[in-house]
């Protein structure tokens, strides 16, 4: 056995590996936007057996012995992907198989029933099976902590976005909570001095403002033959970098939150069809992780077009769409409409300033879970203080406050923290992609967001896993990540009077 033919049997072991991994984000997708209730236990039995059997590829003694003989070819994308698959290899084999087939089991039946809870504002429908799916992330915790070297908590966020762990997150978040405390008030008496906007009135029938969403979705590059839109009860993006699923919600009173959602899951959507295609199903071709991921959502969405230059143009687009009063769609009615500071319970509306609030609780919260310094069943409580810690407003409800997001019910403990950090790299990106192509802001007033997408794509998307978080920030802004920009981004946009 040569080295090469060790590396070639792995290349084509993380091949299958990928597939079968698309197939059960096929499944996800599927569950969430198109499959009956009464699927829901067959469905997670499905998606049992696929995590049970990638989990038993990854760990096979086959590929232990191949990754201590391979040897890759001279070349830096090579090195990094059997870095990547040693990686995957160490957190495969440190969690047993029977665990990960629990987990998949208690996440699916924890999410369907949260469906309902969520529905009926009742955490104690869903709080037996949040409890089981708790303990099994604790237990994969403890599992993946010392094969990792790193506390249970940050072996959770390595999961999600490598070589970020909470001691490096802890002070960004303390420092923009101190940040917070003093630009909310200010950007509250400043909007409050400029007095309110025209109103959104009337109805917005869903089939106009979807038609209208996958138009701006096609327009900002994502293509009709590689994506479709649907409609969930959370906005999410899947599917597979040349089958990329994203969806979004209606509401006949508002078109803003659906168009928004659209653009935001277009940026998702955009950086995994511009991943690097000659790694594709390898590590380093897919994408730097979740908070990278987050960044590309969040430079659409809010750098770009939620600037003046684009919204000049949205709102002919919509004027058209709708009819109504032309002064409501203009640029600067607009501007004031989707840039609204408000102190409000639902992260996934939450403006641009509080919005990191929302994830400073739910960091906060789940390190006490994992400890085990907050049981299940005073999670409700925690949420409310804490809450009202942050933003003085505490939830009238469940379905307003611990019932809102999908991810602890579907298990995804150590997300959160990508969020926020993928807006601070998205405002540090797009201040850099402004110095490197000067004609940014007038391709958006035309509704083209080609030129920046031209940069993303050579300087993020082509990147995939070659390089980690602040190592891609350095490559593409001159540095690793600097919160400072958000701050000023923030500063500029809601406190210039």
């Amino acid at each position: 056995m040569t080295g090469n033919t060790a590396y070639a049997r792995l290349t084509a072991r993380f091949t299958r590996l990928a597939t079968l991994g698309e197939a059960a984000g096929m499944l996800g997708w599927d569950a969430a936007a198109m499959m009956p209730p009464g699927g829901g236990a067959a469905r997670g039995d499905q998606m049992a057996v696929l995590a049970g059997l990638g989990h038993e590829m990854l760990t096979a003694p086959a590929v232990a012995d191949d990754l201590l003989a391979a040897v890759p070819p001279a070349d830096p994308w090579h090195e990094a992907n059997l870095g990547l698959m040693r990686h995957a290899h160490r957190r495969a084999t440190s969690v047993p198989a029977d665990l990960v087939e629990a987990q998949s089991r208690a996440n699916s039946a924890c999410e369907q029933v949260w469906r309902g809870a969520r529905k009926d504002a009742d955490f104690a429908a869903v709080r037996p099976h949040l409890t089981e799916v708790v303990a099994l992330v604790r237990q994969q915790a403890s599992a993946l902590s010392p094969a990792l070297n790193l506390s249970p908590y940050d072996a959770l966020m390595d999961g999600y976005q490598r070589g970020i762990g909470a001691g490096d997150v802890a002070p960004v978040f303390a420092n923009y909570a101190q940040f917070l405390a003093t630009a909310l008030p200010q950007a509250e008496e400043i909007q409050a001095r400029r007095g309110a906007p025209l109103p959104v009135q009337g109805t917005f029938p869903q089939e106009l403002t979807e038609a209208l969403c996958r138009r701006l979705s096609h327009r900002a590059g994502l293509e009709v033959d590689h994506s479709r839109l649907d409609k969930s009860t959370h906005p999410f993006c899947g599917g597979t970098p040349t089958d990329v699923r994203i969806t979004t919600r209606y509401y006949d009173h508002d078109f803003s939150p659906s168009v928004m959602g659209v653009l935001h899951e277009t940026g998702h959507a955009l950086y995994e069809r511009g991943l690097p295609a000659r790694f594709s199903r390898q590590p380093v071709g897919e994408a730097a992780g979740m908070a990278a991921h987050e960044s590309q959502s969040l430079i659409v969405e809010m750098q770009a077009c939620r600037t003046d230059a684009f919204l000049g143009w949205l709102g002919g687009e919509l004027l058209q769409t709708y009819g109504g009063d032309p002064a409501v769609y203009a640029a600067g009615n607009l501007g004031r409409l989707t840039r609204h500071i408000e102190r409000g319970f639902i992260r996934v509306d939450a403006d641009e300033m509080t919005y990191p609030a929302h994830v400073i609780l739910r960091f906060q919260l789940e390190q006490a879970l994992v400890s085990g310094d907050l049981a299940v069943a005073d999670l409700p409580g925690a949420w409310n203080d804490g809450l009202h810690k942050l933003l003085g407003i505490t939830p009238p409800n469940d379905a307003q406050g611990v019932l809102q997001d999908i991810h602890w019910y579907d298990g995804a403990i150590g997300y959160f923290p990508s969020y926020t950090l993928g807006a601070m790299a998205a405002a540090q990106l797009m201040a850099a992609a402004r110095r490197a192509e000067p004609g940014l802001d007038a391709a958006l007033a035309r509704g083209d967001l080609s030129v920046l997408l031209g940069w993303l794509r050579t300087n993020v998307h082509g990147r995939g896993s070659l390089l980690g978080f602040n190592d891609l920030l350095r490559a593409a802004t001159g540095k690793p990540l600097d919160p400072a920009d958000f701050q000023a981004h923030l500063a500029a946009r809601y406190l210039g009077g």
